[in-house]
């Protein structure tokens, strides 16, 4: 399966089956390189890779300042340390999931929340662990 069809099936797959789904999606290499994404995902800078990696590396370190996603804000919230960084923003959010190899990005809005949004990438996550990716 090739890493667009992850996220085309499995990350911006139909939720409840109401057409909630999530509104970006991204694989991204944690060297910050794309390995897929949707369209509608946003133009991120290295930078903002190398903070989520340091924030795996040290949990914690980007609460003070937020988490950036394409130039927008997040306020971090509840995560695993060194697994699973979620942030909130109005409405919406996002979720990323570290494996081996990348990170799994999952952006969402109403009416999807936040934990459907979580169990979205985390599941996908870790499937790729569990694939040693």
């Amino acid at each position: 399966m090739s890493w667009q069809q992850y996220v085309d099936e499995h990350l911006m797959c139909d939720v409840d089956g109401q057409g909630s789904h999530l509104t970006a999606a991204a694989i991204i290499g944690q060297d910050g390189s794309v390995w897929a994404q949707s369209s509608t995902f946003p133009a991120f800078t290295p930078e903002e890779i190398t903070a989520i990696m340091n924030d795996f590396a040290e949990p914690g370190s980007l609460a003070p300042t937020g988490l950036f996603i394409g130039g927008v804000k997040y306020m971090v919230i509840q995560g695993e340390p060194g697994a699973v960084i979620r942030g909130k923003k109005g409405a919406g959010g996002t979720t990323v999931k570290k494996t081996n190899q990348a990170l799994i990005i999952g952006i969402y809005d109403e009416p999807l929340t936040p934990g459907q949004c979580n169990m979205i990438v985390e599941r996908l996550g870790d499937y790729l662990i569990d694939q040693a990716l």
